[in-house]
């Protein structure tokens, strides 16, 4: 039987104990979400997205909040899962990431990958809920023009909360071991490992504080998960490849946000095609980074410091 204070440093102990994530709780979310996910040529595909999403918010206790736009006449969900914050409400941190797909890709890594990563975070959150609240975004309509991650940020912007940042999760599951299998954007002007088993880290400068402390966490508690940084001036408008996913809707309104990625296309030789498939991808790339989420998450607000 233990005494108080040995009671005490047991609790203590045990509340700071790392939370784990479940790489096969990862696996399950793109087994189920794999497939076309198109307005067009698979409109069925991208409702069953939506559809699972919502279901898994549900069952981890998410509110859930649906924000519709209408680009063309017609009307898409962005679907929010809400986690509210233990102390300041106000206060949020958004992770998010896309849920469509290009016509003829069933998107594993495209971004099932992103997903299965967000959900597995958002499951181990839920039963520690951080100081500030976090919105657990499916962004539609990104491989239109980054349509619904536009809406969002241009909502968030004006709703009168402070937003602490967002972090975008752009295809997330591919490595490659062998050198040379990374390869670099046109007109980046910094060196880039050649072998293409990092995860990137894409920020603008306003974003620096943002990425320093997504850095730290995964140095602190994921050492092994390899990490290469990038900061781009203004809006990334020099690098326009620096822009490719939702990340850039927030940059355009002026809040702080970074993209994590493996670099799709300059690593990943399925990108946008009929192979992005499940057993391309790699299991332990993706566990490690939701692991580093919760951490920075569960962060004392290191990425207030700006």
């Amino acid at each position: 039987m233990l005494n108080t204070e040995e009671a005490f440093l047991w609790m203590r102990s045990a509340v700071q104990k790392e939370p784990r994530v479940n790489p096969e709780l990862i696996w399950g979310h793109i087994h189920q979400m794999v497939g076309i996910r198109h307005a067009d040529t698979n409109p069925s595909g991208l409702e069953k997205a939506l559809g699972y999403l919502a279901e898994t918010y549900t069952r981890y206790g998410l509110q859930i909040r649906e924000e519709v736009f209408d680009p063309f006449g017609v009307k898409y969900p962005n679907l929010i899962g809400v986690l509210p914050g233990k102390d300041q409400a106000d206060e949020v941190l958004i992770i998010g990431a896309h849920y469509d797909t290009v016509a003829i890709s069933p998107g594993a890594d495209d971004n099932a990958s992103g997903l299965a990563v967000m959900l597995e975070t958002a499951r181990v959150l839920s039963g520690l809920p951080p100081g500030c609240g976090i919105e657990f975004v499916g962004f539609s309509m990104e491989e239109q023009g980054l349509l619904g991650s536009c809406s969002y940020a241009h909502r968030a912007r004006r709703s009168g909360k402070k937003i602490l940042g967002a972090v975008v999760l752009e295809s997330v599951g591919y490595t490659e071991q062998r050198p040379g299998s990374q390869r670099i954007p046109p007109g980046l002007p910094i060196s880039v490992p050649e072998v293409g088993n990092f995860m990137g880290i894409v920020g603008n400068t306003a974003s620096a504080d943002l990425c320093r402390a997504f850095e730290e966490a995964i140095t602190a508690h994921v050492p092994r998960l390899s990490k290469f940084s990038f900061l781009v001036p203004g809006n990334g408008e020099a690098f326009p490849d620096t822009r490719r996913s939702d990340h850039a809707s927030f940059w355009d309104v002026g809040l702080p946000a970074l993209m994590i990625t493996d670099t799709a296309d300059f690593r990943n030789p399925h990108y946008h095609q009929a192979t992005d498939l499940l057993d391309t991808l790699d299991i332990t790339f993706m566990t490690d980074l939701a692991q580093a989420l919760v951490a920075f998450a569960l962060s004392p607000k290191s990425f207030l410091r700006r």
